[in-house]
């Protein structure tokens, strides 16, 4: 008899849809969307679908690997639970004694849950300080952003719901989190008008009023440009400016050092057309933005992320119905608190990159640091890593260098679901458990729930979570972590007054949402304003107003190699995969069979090419092959291409063929790197494309 089971799908992608999970005996049969999901209403994505097909995958790992060959060559001995706990241990213990406790770093993956919680706080207890991750490309900037300039990170209000939303640089419909498909139905039924602002048609635009298609990389300078159209016309909200922010003096002055003819001619953004943009959404409040991650993706993501946040909040959008939203979280043990930061002191400027100061004060080593701190062996000797949920020769910057760092490092260890390309490098590695088959919790919003287990995971399988308790116990850190999930989880919940089992029962629990919070307890930054001119920035050596720098390896950023690569390359957002992930799932491999890079037909036919080639894409720092999709609706200078290709079809010989359609192998992990987040400019790269033979 077939049971139905709620539950969230939280860990296909950084989403956290409702969905309705069919079980028949033991054997998770389908997973459909929940309309009573207040989350997503129903919406769910073909990723989603196919978590069957995941959890039943023939080639899921079930016990830990042994490797007993060299590096790459896939000879394995499969190994118990314990000799693999107590190797990992014995090997940290060993080069904690001889080189300390930062020789070994942790890589996270991608925010799907807790266990970027249980790194930090692991790092803590050992005494590291290097947990590396692809934040810093990947929403922190706007993060920090936010916090320098209003204290917290905004959403928009989409149930009130605005007048006008931007979107910019985020493909919305066609991603998971906040911002989804569902969450847009309000706005859809109301008469929000929409400005896209996307070098790629994404859906959307046939729904917006505007849509602005600036060239790759220079969204920064397209902020400048509105707000010198806003204040230059007095546009803003005086009576907020007045009374809530700090510097707007200093930064009228400074945007008027960036001229507005100037700042549209680098962005190709017809000035009208920012003219129009702002004017409508300065004028139309409430009004919100909803930014992606395109925006952490270049070599000037802080201050472009800093730029955009101003906007929201000269416009008087600020904690508004409608407006850019501060919602009010349960209270939960997480963060700082959960990673021991009041227990345990930890030098944060010791980690490598430590230069790169916001990346420290957001706990992390960016991602492209790792690789050269470990060729180069500074500041400091570095021989462990620990890596859970990721799959850096995919997903970093400068992948030759990701590869040849992990082939030095003396001893690996990779937590995954299946063997992929960097799993292929470790000494040991360690089956993880999938969606559905462990305890957890979802959080979206300032709302939390129960993700229950519902199905036993295969052989040895356990969560991120639970190895990392598991190996923290053979550490000897016992008393830091827990025996289970479910222990971990009531004191993640103990200071909202719950545990898990009442929160089974409760269903999500969000707390009721207020707006202008900063009316009576002002906004969470040193001044209690909204800092537009930030002296804690300038206090630590950073730009305290949002400037502009133009990455090397862009068109403006080098003539000379704009001659040789006339083009400019960008990525876009699959959605059938996420990130490097569901390559060797059938289904979704049906639909997206091969990476596909877009360009403009009437530059195809001056290249002599034609819809379906096979391309090569070359930048200064490498070459691949992707196959060609003509789009009209691109302009002729800008090539989209795939990101997180590798074939698990090709087998283990050539490490699934991560080196031929790659995006990583053509972007820069040297070049000038943004200064306060070390983020590498993987947008608006000069290329140049031609026929593969």
């Amino acid at each position: 008899m077939a049971e139905i089971f709620n539950s969230f799908c939280a860990r296909l992608c950084s989403g956290t849809c409702g969905i309705l999970v069919t079980r028949k005996g033991q054997t998770i049969t389908e997973v459909r969307g929940d309309p009573d999901c207040e989350f997503d209403r129903g919406y769910i994505c073909p990723k989603g679908r196919a978590l069957p097909e995941l959890l039943y995958h023939p080639d899921r790992l079930k016990y830990p690997l042994k490797r007993i060959g060299q590096k790459g060559a896939d000879k394995w001995q499969p190994i118990s639970r314990d000799e693999a706990l107590d190797t990992i241990a014995s090997k940290i213990k060993k080069y904690t004694e001889e080189f300390g406790p930062e020789s070994t770093m942790f890589y996270a993956g991608a925010y799907r849950g807790l266990e970027r919680d249980f790194i930090q706080r692991f790092a803590r207890v050992l005494g590291t300080p290097n947990t590396v991750s692809v934040d810093n490309n990947c929403h922190v900037p706007r993060t920090m952003a936010a916090r320098y300039t209003f204290g917290t990170m905004p959403f928009p209000d989409y149930e009130y719901p605005p007048k006008c939303m931007i979107i910019w640089g985020r493909n919305s419909l066609q991603t998971g989190g906040d911002g989804s498909a569902a969450q847009f139905r309000p706005a859809f039924d109301g008469a929000t008008q929409f400005i896209v602002i996307d070098p790629r048609k994404i859906a959307l635009v046939s729904r917006s009023e505007l849509w602005l298609k600036p060239r790759p990389g220079s969204d920064g300078l397209l902020a400048l440009g509105m707000l010198n159209v806003i204040i230059r016309e007095k546009l803003y909200d005086a009576d907020f400016v007045d009374e809530w922010t700090v510097g707007f003096d200093r930064l009228k002055d400074f945007i008027a050092a960036y001229p507005f003819d100037e700042v549209a001619q680098k962005t190709w953004v017809p000035p009208p057309l920012i003219e129009q943009a702002a004017r409508m959404f300065a004028a139309a409040r409430p009004a919100a933005i909803q930014w992606g991650n395109a925006l952490d993706q270049t070599g000037n993501a802080f201050q472009t992320c800093r730029a955009v946040a101003i906007l929201m909040a000269i416009t008087g959008n600020l904690d508004v119905p409608g407006g850019a939203i501060f919602p009010e979280g349960v209270p939960l043990l997480r963060g700082a608190d959960f990673s021991l930061a009041g227990e345990i002191a930890q030098d944060r400027n010791a980690c490598v990159g430590g230069r790169f100061k916001l990346a420290a004060r957001a706990n992390l080593v960016p991602s492209q640091e790792a690789g050269k701190a470990i060729l180069a062996q500074k500041p400091y000797p570095l021989k462990t890593g620990l890596i859970f949920g990721s799959n850096p020769l995919l997903t970093y910057a400068g992948a030759r260098e990701t590869f040849e760092a992990f082939k030095k490092l003396a001893f690996l260890v990779v937590a995954d679901l299946f063997m992929t390309p960097t799993a292929q490098l470790a000494d040991i590695v360690l089956p993880v458990a999938a969606n559905l088959e462990y305890d957890d919790l979802v959080q979206r919003r300032g709302c939390v729930a129960a993700r229950p287990k519902i199905k036993t995971p295969p052989g040895e399988c356990r969560s991120d979570m639970q190895w990392i308790n598991l190996i923290a116990g053979r550490m000897e850190f016992g008393q830091y972590f827990w025996q289970d999930e479910p222990a971990a989880l009531d004191a993640v919940l103990a200071p909202a007054g719950l545990n898990f089992d009442q929160l089974k029962t409760q269903g999500i629990y969000c707390l009721d949402q207020h707006y202008k919070k900063y009316e009576e307890h002002g906004f969470s930054t040193p001044s209690g304003k909204v800092d537009l001119f930030s002296e804690s920035l300038q206090k630590i050596g950073i730009d305290p107003l949002p400037g502009f720098v133009e990455p090397e390896l862009t068109p403006s950023g080098s003539a000379e190699l704009a001659t040789e690569y006339p083009l400019v390359l960008t990525s876009s957002k699959n959605p059938f995969y996420y990130h490097a992930s569901h390559r060797n799932i059938t289904s979704l491999r049906k639909l997206s069979p091969t990476p596909l890079a877009e360009l403009h037909p009437e530059t195809a036919s001056k290249l002599g090419l034609k819809d379906g080639d096979r391309i090569h894409i070359e930048t200064p720092r490498g070459k691949i092959w992707q196959t060609l999709r003509l789009n009209a609706d691109l302009d002729p200078r800008v090539v989209i291409a795939a990101f997180g290709w590798w074939f698990p079809e090709q087998g283990s010989a050539q490490l699934y063929g991560w080196q031929e359609a790659n995006l990583n192998l053509l972007t820069d992990s040297w070049a000038p790197l943004d200064p306060a987040m070390g983020s590498a400019n993987l947008r608006g790269l000069v290329c140049k494309v031609y026929k593969a033979k």
